[in-house]
């Protein structure tokens, strides 16, 4: 017996060691519209451009029969069916759907005046933009875009950013309808009327937030204000709890510690000690946008378990963060791998580089991720190339 626990225990020590063991990376060559650019991925991983016939697209979604939907500034929500390869143009909106999550024989769309929802059974080919209903209204301006998904708790969580850097906005019931803004909301229709509840606040603009398999704990990442220059505040990758408050844009985490921003004088709705810091940091400016967690028998066992992040990177240049500095100086856009162990955030990796050629050029952008059916992921560019990508585990030789 004691032989047997300890070889329990061994096993779990190294299946929990391989989790956050150092990525071996190899360069691929890949073919974009008759250009040839140079990416850094991991060992045994190949990288396919899928389509570039897409306008904006943002969000991926995967339905339980394996469709993929993509939101888009655009307007159009696209369908896809395995292989992936050919878009369809479910529906076109006014209103930057950015983002669409599937439930219980409904489309719930992310638009930034509001959420709609339309009735929907998966493989139906075309929706009319007549079917969609709002079923809840949002404040407009600043950060337009809003994400929608559903939680393994089968609720409907959106998030939605605040206006600026230092706008006195907040999730709380003591601000008007414009100012309640910056953070993650859960949907309640329970009663006669849909309501949308503050599960989160205190974030500037959580454009990604998803659930680790095991915990079922809520992540987001998070985009910074851009006022404080080049290097402060590094961006966020946060543990979502429920009325748990992230700070901005009152508080700042400088790396170490939390700092009071003095850009904002009202005061905070709650004190500094409420606030919950990162549980790891991207470098500032990198403007990061999807999350998605790795599963069980997806991609290779050594990221199971593990976040997925896209970095579109800003428009900030060293040394000021300003726009009209050197472009080759912007932080790279990248797609970036949150390491766990145990259920626990432990450090930043990369994944995939190479979108950003020495001038600064950027030929694609990163912006959605998401794990497909085949255990492979697939991401979003919404500039440069307008299209979907796919990263997927063929070999470990």
């Amino acid at each position: 017996m004691a032989r047997l626990l300890f070889i329990l225990l061994l096993s779990f020590h190294t299946a929990a060691h391989a989790a956050v063991e150092a990525l071996v990376y190899q360069e691929q060559l890949l073919k974009v519209d008759g250009n040839s650019y140079r990416v850094s991925l991991p060992k045994g991983y190949v990288l396919e451009l899928i389509t570039s016939e897409l306008d904006g697209p943002r969000i991926p979604t995967f339905s339980e029969n394996g469709d993929l939907f993509i939101g888009s500034k655009s307007g159009d929500i696209y369908r896809f069916t395995p292989p992936y390869t050919k878009p369809q143009l479910l529906v076109k909106l006014k209103g930057y759907p950015h983002s669409v999550a599937l439930f219980d024989g409904a489309m719930y769309v992310a638009q930034t005046k509001g959420l709609y929802r339309a009735p929907y059974t998966l493989g139906q080919e075309r929706l009319s933009k007549k079917e969609f209903k709002l079923l809840v209204p949002l404040p407009s301006g600043g950060h337009s875009s809003r994400t929608v998904a559903v939680g393994p708790d089968k609720r409907v969580y959106l998030s939605m950013g605040i206006s600026g850097n230092c706008n006195n906005e907040y999730l709380g019931d003591a601000y008007d309808f414009d100012d309640r803004r910056g953070g993650v909301l859960v949907l309640d229709d329970s009663g006669n009327k849909p309501v949308l509840k503050t599960f989160a606040s205190g974030l500037r603009n959580p454009v990604g937030f998803a659930w680790h398999p095991q915990t079922a704990e809520m992540y987001a990442s998070n985009n910074g204000p851009d006022h404080l220059g080049f290097q402060v505040p590094p961006e966020y990758f946060s543990r979502l709890l429920p009325d748990s408050f992230h700070g901005m844009p009152w508080f700042q985490f400088d790396g170490k510690k939390i700092f009071r921003d003095e850009c904002i004088s009202h005061p905070p709705p709650r004190p500094i000690q409420d606030v919950q810091p990162p549980v790891v940091t991207f470098p500032a400016r990198n403007a990061p946008m999807g999350v998605t967690f790795v599963p069980e028998h997806a991609m290779h066992k050594g990221l199971m378990h593990d976040a997925i992040v896209a970095l579109r990177g800003s428009w900030g240049t060293r040394p000021s963060g300003s726009f009209w500095g050197d472009a080759s100086t912007r932080r790279t856009p990248k797609l970036v791998v949150v390491r766990f162990e145990n259920g626990n955030a432990k450090r930043v990796d990369d994944l995939l580089t190479g979108f950003q050629l020495a001038d600064g050029d950027r030929w694609a952008r990163p912006v959605g991720v998401a794990i497909g059916p085949d255990g492979a992921l697939y991401f979003t560019s919404d500039s440069g190339v307008n299209g979907l990508f796919r990263l997927r585990y063929i070999s470990s030789n």
